[in-house]
C-alpha cells in the first residue's frame, strides 16, 4: 500500500498544474455557450468558436488524462494502451488547433509576433513528438516511445507552467509587456522540456550503473 502511495505525488502534481489552464478553458467555453458580452478580447472566439472549443477539450483531456500515464502500476496494464489511444488524438487536436489560432486569429493587445512564432514552433514540436512516439511504439521501441511522448506531454503542459512564471512576475513587477510575456511563455515550454531531458538522462545513468561490470577475459586467466 505504501509503495502505491509513493507512485502518486508526480501524477497528482501534474493534475494540479493542469487544472489552472483547464479552469481558464472551461470559463472560455462557458462564455461561448452562455452568450457573454462580446469584447475586443474575446471577439475572435465568438467569430469562429470551433478552433478554441477543439483546443480546450483536446488540451484539457490530454493534460489531465496524461498525468495518469506516469503511474507505474497503470503503465503495466491495459490502461496505458487504451488511454494512449485517446491521448494521441487529443494531443494532436490541441497542437493543430493551437497553431491554427496562432496563425489565423487576430492578435490580442497583450500578444505579439514573437509569441505567435513560439506557439507555432512549440505546437509543431508537440505534434511531431506525438507522431514519433506512435511510430516508436509500432516499432516496439519502448525507450524512444516513452521519450517522445514525454516531450509531447511537456509541451502540452506549457500553459500551466506559464501561469507559474507569469503570475509571480505580475505580482512583483507588474503586468509584463508583450515581449516579456512572450519570453516568459517561451521559457515555460523550454523549462518543461529541460525537466524531461533531465529525467531521461538520470534514468539512463541509473541503468548504466546497475549493469554488471564485465571484466576482460585476460583478467580471468
Amino acid at each position: 500500500m505504501a509503495n502505491r502511495r509513493r507512485q502518486w505525488p508526480v501524477p497528482a502534481a501534474l493534475i494540479a498544474l493542469s487544472l489552472i489552464p483547464a479552469a481558464a478553458g472551461a470559463a472560455r467555453l462557458t462564455q461561448l455557450a452562455g452568450g457573454a458580452p462580446v469584447t475586443s478580447e474575446n471577439a475572435r472566439f465568438f467569430a469562429l468558436p470551433l478552433p478554441v472549443i477543439v483546443h480546450v477539450i483536446g488540451a484539457t483531456t490530454f493534460c489531465i488524462l496524461g498525468a495518469f500515464q506516469f503511474v507505474p502500476a497503470l503503465r503495466r496494464g491495459r490502461w496505458h494502451r487504451l488511454a494512449g489511444r485517446v491521448l494521441v488524438p487529443c494531443g494532436l487536436a490541441a497542437a493543430v488547433s493551437g497553431m491554427w489560432m496562432a496563425a489565423f486569429y487576430d492578435l490580442p493587445a497583450h500578444d505579439n509576433a514573437l509569441l505567435e512564432a513560439f506557439r507555432l514552433v512549440f505546437g509543431t514540436l508537440m505534434a511531431v513528438s506525438l507522431v514519433l512516439g506512435v511510430a516508436s511504439i509500432l516499432r516496439r521501441n519502448i525507450a524512444d516511445h516513452r521519450l517522445w511522448m514525454m516531450r509531447g506531454y511537456a509541451i502540452g503542459m506549457g500553459a500551466g507552467t506559464q501561469v507559474l512564471l507569469i503570475l509571480p512576475w505580475t505580482l512583483v513587477l507588474g503586468e509584463p509587456s508583450p515581449t516579456e510575456r512572450a519570453l516568459l511563455m517561451g521559457a515555460a515550454w523550454v523549462l518543461n522540456l529541460a525537466v524531461v531531458e533531465c529525467i531521461v538522462r538520470r534514468g539512463r545513468t541509473r541503468q548504466s550503473s546497475e549493469r554488471p561490470m564485465r571484466l576482460p577475459l585476460s583478467s580471468l586467466r
